[in-house]
């Protein structure tokens, strides 16, 4: 038995619209995101398994009888959704409240590894230096740091920059 048509192209859609949603910055999108992506899978599942009477034994004769397995999963996979959805939530209800909006800041420490990738100084750089590349010459690396301007600016002042 092959799937219908229109069911493919639904999951495909759901799970193309919930990973473009979970790459956004808001909480918000991330959790439609995991909704969409879960509802994908749910019917990905259903479309696999075959269409028939209840699988009760002494009701319908057992080659007509519907496969239960993909049901059992669809009703596993809605509870991981569920438990998804609530720490999301909650992820998301407290950022509200501490930062009053729900998008997600840069780290300190991945601002350093973009602003080393912007300069190009990151690790695999030939070093004329020694053998380490920081500069000293004593064969150890020491971590970069950032220029003190840098350090103490707002994670959401760099928000422009699309990333």
């Amino acid at each position: 038995m092959s799937p219908n048509l229109t069911y493919v192209l639904v999951v495909g859609v759901l799970f193309a619209a919930g990973v473009t949603l979970l790459l956004e910055r808001s909480l918000t999108r991330v959790l439609m995101g995991v909704i969409l992506l879960g509802n994908g899978a749910n019917l990905l599942l259903l479309t696999g398994g075959k269409a028939g009477g209840p699988p009760i034994v002494g009701t319908t004769a057992e080659e007509d009888m519907s496969d239960p397995l993909p049901q059992a999963m669809v009703l596993t996979a809605i509870v991981i959704t569920l438990g998804m959805t609530a720490f999301l939530l909650a992820l998301a209800y407290r950022s509200w409240h501490l930062n009053g909006h729900d998008e997600v800041q840069d780290d300190v420490e991945d601002r350093r590894i973009m602003e080393l990738a912007d300069r190009d100084e990151g690790p695999g750089t030939a070093d004329t230096d020694g053998a380490d590349g920081d500069g000293d010459g004593d064969g150890d690396p020491a971590l970069a740091t950032l220029p003190a301007d840098d350090a103490t600016a707002s994670p959401a002042g760099d928000a422009g920059r699309g990333r």
